[in-house]
């Protein structure tokens, strides 16, 4: 549950879920060790895929979907090391 990892008051960690229930949110990010894999994952899944993973000119590679309430969710892979 979402409010189990949120640090704020009850009344701020509910009015967080129903941001999240109506899709408000922008900008949320997850990391994958396996960027390729959770998308296939997802996609299985039937999620809607927003931008396939890439790699992008900072070295990370990510990409992003869409949860069932419309929020934007990306996902990003660490830079291999060299």
């Amino acid at each position: 549950m979402l409010t189990n990892y949120l640090n704020g008051s009850p009344a701020d960690n509910d009015a967080m879920a129903a941001l999240v229930a109506k899709g408000a949110l922008n900008g949320v990010h997850f990391h994958a060790d396996d960027l390729d894999a959770a998308f296939e994952r997802l996609r299985a899944a039937g999620a809607e895929i927003v931008q396939e993973p890439a790699d992008q000119p900072w070295g990370a590679r990510d990409g992003a979907v869409r949860d069932p309430s419309g929020n934007l969710i990306r996902i990003d892979q660490s830079p291999a090391a060299s």
